[in-house]
Parts: C-alpha cells; sequence; structure tokens
C-alpha cells in the first residue's frame, strides 16, 4: 500500500487541530481557532504561513480580487478552518478551488465548531 501523499504533515496538523479543540472546545467563531492555531503550530515547530493572499487569474489576466486560505502548511498543503455546526459541500468546494488556484495536492479541512469532537477531511486533488 502507497504513503499518503503528505501523511506525516497532515498528522502533525490534525494533533495541533486536536489539541486546540481540547483546550478551547467548541462555540468560538473561527478567528479565535485561527489565532490558537498560529500559537499552537509554532509552539510545535510546524511552519506555516497564515492568511497568504493569493492572485487569482482569468484566462491568462491578474483579477484585483485575491483569495486567502487559512493556512499553508510545511510550504506543501492548505489548511482550512470552520467552526460551523457541521462540514458542508460549499466548504469541500472551497477547499477544491484553494487547492486548484494554488496547484497544491492535498488540503485539510478542519471543523472546530463541530461537537462533541473535531470534524476533519482530508482532500486530494
Amino acid at each position: 500500500m502507497a504513503p499518503f501523499i503528505h501523511g506525516e504533515e497532515t498528522h502533525a496538523l490534525s494533533g495541533a487541530c486536536f489539541e486546540v479543540y481540547k483546550n478551547k472546545g467548541c462555540g468560538f467563531p473561527e478567528a479565535v481557532y485561527q489565532e490558537c492555531l498560529e500559537l499552537e503550530l509554532a509552539d510545535r515547530c510546524i511552519p506555516f504561513v497564515a492568511q497568504p493572499r493569493l492572485q487569482l487569474e482569468y484566462k491568462g489576466r491578474v483579477l484585483s480580487q485575491t483569495y486567502q486560505p487559512d493556512f499553508f502548511y510545511f510550504e506543501r498543503a492548505i489548511l482550512e478552518i470552520k467552526a460551523v455546526t457541521e462540514l458542508a459541500d460549499e466548504h469541500r468546494a472551497q477547499m477544491n478551488n484553494y487547492l486548484k488556484g494554488t496547484g497544491r495536492c492535498v488540503g485539510l479541512l478542519v471543523n472546530l465548531g463541530h461537537f462533541p469532537l473535531v470534524e476533519h477531511e482530508r482532500i486530494v486533488r
């Protein structure tokens, strides 16, 4: 059986997300989890870029609109966090757009608003 693409990195990141959830629980807005994850990732020496602004283009022309995933981690993958009752197809579509737009192949979609446990999905493009 072949190993997961970026499996070790995703595992390390999942552990950081679980730690934030264990500490804060559910019920906070996404911005609170964003800040907590920035601290947790730094504490774990997981390389990341928070909320990078990414250019969009249309038929070879750069748009003035940008988009912003929550995190790039290990310079290879995307982490998108949510604070909602449950993940929906629109969240998966957003992640797929982020992956397509950045040329990345792995994304982790994490819902810290879910009760009683963190809801997470690994999306591979």
